[in-house]
Parts: structure tokens; C-alpha cells; sequence
């Protein structure tokens, strides 16, 4: 295991204990000698990383201690970048700019990864129509209605006021799931579809959990989500 690899996991395992562990319990759990993990507590404790104790008594870390940023070995580097040129497939621009930000500090850090390419193909760009990925995720994330002015796929142009609940990503298209008032009924609205979208001073704030939860029950699908668990 690569140093930088088995620094982490000694962070790792002391944020999980429940008690103090000696030297010779984390050189038993990590298969190295406990010389080394002498050498590895005091490389971290020179580090600022806040592991208490001393040889012979055992080490804890301190509570309320949060890993540093990027601290990921190889195969999670490789999955947030593949994931992160995945995003240029929701074509929206927010998420993009955000995307190339991240891959930029990795890079930064870890090198680059060109032998890794990621097809761009997917949703059309929010930046060429009327409604804005970020504008969006700002009224799901404060709970605010929206007006939407929406043709359908026969042409038929509609006016609602809708309470945004969650954006799903389909590979060429992204949906706007909400409770439409119009239709006194949960609706999925294609977001190239949109005509216009007019946040409002309206809040929806209390029924937030219950919508989300009542619309996950009745939509949702087998698979994996972004938390790895249903909402």
C-alpha cells in the first residue's frame, strides 16, 4: 500500500474508533510493523492532523475532525472524473463550470488523466434556451415556486405555478419534477420545453420533506442514486 494510501487509513480508522488504539492494534489492522506506524502518527501529528496520545498508552483523534479536501486514493480520483465529464452530458452550464473546477484542483494535485475520455453527447445546453440549470436548482433548493409557461409535445402552451421538488438527468433530456397547482397532481416537465421560468416570492418551505417523499414513492425506479439510496 502507497504511504499517502496508508496515511488515510490511519486517519480512517481513528475517526471510527471507539476507543483509544495502540500502535500495535492499527499495525495489526493496516498488516505493517508498528515502527511504521510510529513513523506514520508522527508524520500526520507533524501535519497538524489532530491524533492524541503516545507510544505504549494508544491514539485517538480528535473529535469534530474533517478529512482534507481530495484526499481520495487512485480509483475514487478515477470515478469523481469520469462522473465530473459525465456532467457535460445534462447540458447544464452551472454544473459544468462547477466540474471543470473540481477536475482542475485533482489535476492540480494528482496529475492529469488524458488516457480517460468521456463522450460530451447528451442534453441540449441550457445556455441556448429559456430556462438556467443553476436558476433551477436555486428554486429547489429555497423551496420557491415557479411559474412556468410550458408547450407540450403537441404544441399546447401552458401557464402553472409549480413547486420544484428535484431535477432528474436522463441521457437527452433533464426533467423538472415538481407539484404542478394546475393539475392539483405531481408532473415531470422536460426543461427544453420550458417557454419561461419566473421564480416567485412564494415559499413552500413545510411541505418540502412530505412532496419529495410522496413523489419518490410514487416514481421511483431500481437503480442507484446520487446518495446511493433512495431519497
Amino acid at each position: 500500500m502507497p504511504r499517502s494510501d496508508r496515511l488515510f487509513e490511519v486517519i480512517q480508522v481513528l475517526r471510527a474508533a471507539k476507543a483509544p488504539m495502540t500502535a500495535d492494534d492499527l499495525a495489526r489492522r493496516l498488516e505493517v510493523s508498528v515502527r511504521t506506524i510510529y513513523r506514520d502518527i508522527a508524520t500526520l501529528q507533524a501535519r497538524q492532523t489532530p491524533i492524541e496520545g503516545a507510544p505504549g498508552i494508544g491514539y485517538v483523534m480528535r473529535s469534530g475532525y474533517d478529512l482534507p479536501p481530495l484526499n481520495f486514493d487512485a480509483d475514487e480520483r478515477d470515478a469523481l472524473r469520469v462522473g465530473l465529464a459525465m456532467l457535460a452530458r445534462t447540458g447544464d452550464g452551472g454544473l459544468q463550470s462547477a466540474a471543470l473546477r473540481i477536475h482542475r484542483k485533482i489535476d492540480a494535485l494528482h496529475g492529469s488523466a488524458d488516457w480517460m475520455q468521456v463522450a460530451p453527447w447528451g442534453a441540449p445546453p441550457d445556455d441556448t434556451g429559456a430556462v438556467c440549470g443553476a436558476g433551477v436548482r436555486d428554486a429547489i433548493r429555497s423551496a420557491a415556486k415557479l411559474e412556468l409557461t410550458y408547450r407540450d409535445e403537441s404544441g399546447a402552451q401552458t401557464q402553472r405555478v409549480v413547486r420544484p421538488l428535484a431535477l432528474v438527468y436522463h441521457l437527452d433530456c433533464v426533467m423538472l419534477a415538481g407539484f404542478c397547482e394546475l393539475r392539483g397532481d405531481f408532473r415531470h416537465f422536460r426543461t427544453d420545453r420550458i417557454e419561461q421560468s419566473t421564480p416567485l416570492e412564494a415559499r413552500f418551505t413545510s411541505q418540502v420533506e412530505t412532496l419529495r417523499a410522496l413523489w419518490w414513492d410514487k416514481n421511483k425506479w431500481d437503480g442507484p442514486t446520487l446518495s446511493g439510496a433512495a431519497p
